[in-house]
């Protein structure tokens, strides 16, 4: 089982891949496939992402393309891929909302052999938690994170990082691309918790 630390560690390193992929490379990359099984550690813990078959080269200065088929996996890509609307870096940032609900929770929010029916629940389910994370960040309720973080960590995580990734987690989950964050900004944000110290 992963500590507090190695989770936030891939956290942070996920995001920094993402965020090199959709700011930095001479080409504007979206993986379109982030989840966990393409997230290789190292034996530090570092993240490093892997399998860029479904990846997609954008015009940067473009505003999305149009892709013929939906690409990714089930349970993490992105409401856009079911619509007509242009693919942008959006579909990676919700994907990336999945991988960080399921290293705060410590469990698979999705699983990809479930029958129909165990999907659905599935889906249901992180629909309730993303709901319950709103509704507790928004009364300003004391101690709720502790309800939402992986048991099994017996409280040993960092409760002002852990509220952040869920705010984060939450924000990038948006059905609304508009209203997620761009990757840069949810880097800023990891960077700017990864010097509090566990409580």
């Amino acid at each position: 089982m992963l500590g507090w630390g190695e989770r936030f560690k891939i956290a942070v390193g996920v995001a920094r891949g993402l965020a090199y992929l959709h700011h930095e490379c001479l080409e504007w990359v979206v993986h379109c496939d982030v989840k966990p099984e393409n997230i290789l550690l190292d034996s530090d813990f570092e993240p490093k992402i892997a399998d860029l078959g479904l990846a997609k080269l954008l015009n940067r200065g473009g505003v999305g393309s149009r892709i013929s088929r939906a690409r990714g996996t089930r349970g993490y890509m992105a409401p856009e891929w079911a619509t007509s609307l242009p693919i942008t870096s959006k579909v990676d940032v919700f994907s990336y909302g999945m991988v960080l609900i399921e290293l705060i929770r410590g469990v698979r929010v999705w699983n990809g052999a479930a029958a129909d029916e165990e999907e659905t629940e599935g889906a249901m389910e992180l629909m309730r938690l993303v709901r319950t994370g709103k509704e507790r960040m928004e009364s300003g309720e004391e101690s709720w994170i502790g309800e939402i973080v992986d048991g099994r960590l017996n409280g040993q995580f960092n409760c002002r990082q852990a509220e952040m990734m869920v705010e984060i987690a939450v924000s990038c989950l948006e059905e609304d691309r508009s209203r997620r964050p761009d990757i840069g900004h949810v880097l800023q944000m990891l960077v700017s918790a990864d010097s509090f110290q566990i409580e």
